[in-house]
């Protein structure tokens, strides 16, 4: 895999984003600081607004107020960043079909094309589905191709929102291990997740939302083992957060 140098789009700051549709408050003042390194892993229930922080650090969702920047420019660099959904569409295409065109739109030169394709199946497990329609994949496998169709841009941020949440055991821990080596390569991934259990697994920091707005945030080891908030000892204690 590609090695990635430190970018220079980092640290994302969030400086007192408000996030609203009609009246209802999606972001409420959240001030955050993402910083290079290991995954940051952001958790919380359902509605606490983690899918709509990844949206708005993509600049997919535009702040109502307050200001998102990437290392100090007000607009992120569009070569250097990819997300992957949760529930992401797959194309009418093989699996291979599907590189190609992520390749294709990620300007790789044509002659390159093959080799790095190659080791982007390699990379997440598919080679031997590559010429199996994408939309006959297991939910893992599509899951994978997911992550290998965005890997064709070689990001330096990575985005993930819930990519195991439908998946059953054995494709989850195929996920994880390959977000783990792909953070190994220096890439920043920030990851959205309900499962505790896997925040624990991945994350180096985590990033605790609840109503749109940031309960608490810190090296995972200290959060999961000494949280400073009473919302934070209520979450880890699996009491609904409403």
């Amino acid at each position: 895999m590609i090695m990635r140098a430190p970018t220079s789009g980092l640290p994302i700051l969030f400086a007192q984003v408000e996030i609203r549709r009609g009246g209802t408050v999606l972001l409420s003042d959240l001030r955050l600081s993402i910083s290079a390194g290991p995954p940051t892993v952001l958790i919380g229930p359902n509605g606490s607004g983690k899918t709509t922080l990844l949206r708005a650090a993509m600049g997919l969702i535009a702040p109502t107020s307050g200001e998102i920047t990437w290392g100090g420019q007000k607009a992120p660099s569009r070569t250097g960043q990819a997300i992957v959904f949760q529930r992401p569409v797959m194309l009418r295409r093989s699996c291979a079909g599907n590189l190609e065109h992520a390749l294709a739109a990620a300007r790789v030169a044509r002659e390159k094309r093959g080799a790095r394709l190659a080791e982007l199946l390699h990379i997440v497990g598919l080679e031997r589905v590559a010429h199996r329609p994408a939309r006959q994949l297991s939910g893992g496998e599509q899951q994978k191709l997911a992550l290998a169709r965005a890997l064709a841009r070689n990001p330096s941020v990575l985005f993930l929102d819930e990519p195991t949440a439908s998946l059953d055991p054995g494709a989850t821990e195929a996920i994880e291990d390959i977000v783990r080596a792909v953070s190994e390569t220096g890439v920043k991934v920030i990851m959205a997740t309900h499962d505790l259990g896997e925040a624990r697994r991945l994350a180096d920091e985590v990033v605790l939302l609840h109503r749109g707005a940031v309960v608490e945030s810190g090296p995972a080891p200290r959060f999961f083992s000494d949280p400073i908030t009473d919302l934070a000892t209520r979450f880890l204690a699996g009491e609904l957060l409403v």
